[in-house]
Parts: C-alpha cells; sequence; structure tokens
C-alpha cells in the first residue's frame, strides 16, 4: 500500500468522526444554538464528506477500476469500465 493511502479503519474513524458530528448538530438544534453556529458545523460536515468521496474515488479508480480494467479483453468492456467511473464521479460530484 502506497504511503498516502487511507486504509479501511481510517476511513471508518472519519466517517465516525462526522457521525459524532451530525449528532453534535442535532444537539445544537434541540438546544436552539446561533444558527450561525449550526452553520459552521454543517460545512465542517460537507467538508469531511466531500474528503471521504474523494477517498472513496481514488480507491474506485486505482483498485477496482484498474482490475476490471486489466481482466478486460474487449474494447468494449474498456469502453464500459471508462463510462462507469465517469457515471461514479458525476453521481459524486451531484
Amino acid at each position: 500500500m502506497e504511503e498516502n493511502q487511507i486504509t479501511r479503519d481510517e476511513l471508518l474513524s472519519r466517517l465516525k468522526k462526522i457521525e459524532g458530528q451530525v449528532k453534535g448538530i442535532q444537539r445544537m438544534i434541540e438546544e436552539e444554538k446561533c444558527c450561525t453556529d449550526v452553520m459552521v458545523q454543517i460545512s465542517a460536515i460537507r467538508s469531511a464528506i466531500n474528503k471521504v468521496g474523494g477517498i472513496m474515488i481514488e480507491k474506485y479508480i486505482t483498485e477496482c477500476m484498474q482490475s476490471g480494467l486489466k481482466a478486460s479483453i474487449q474494447h468494449s468492456e474498456v469502453d464500459a469500465n471508462v463510462k462507469s467511473v465517469i457515471d461514479t464521479i458525476v453521481k459524486y460530484v451531484r
């Protein structure tokens, strides 16, 4: 594994932190905290989830798609794999 790759446990740790942040926002709303403070926390969660999504896209391209391309013999299968990664990225950025 490359040095810059994130392990499964690190990824799960990021997701658990995001889960904690969401629960924190729920408490903030229950306690009627300042809307600005809530929005700052929502922004932090969006940033964190985007980072996780980016990591997953990188993993998909470097691991999943790469093995699929190696297994592809016909040109149409390569085209299908490329279309698949494009579809995945488009869904992510919506």
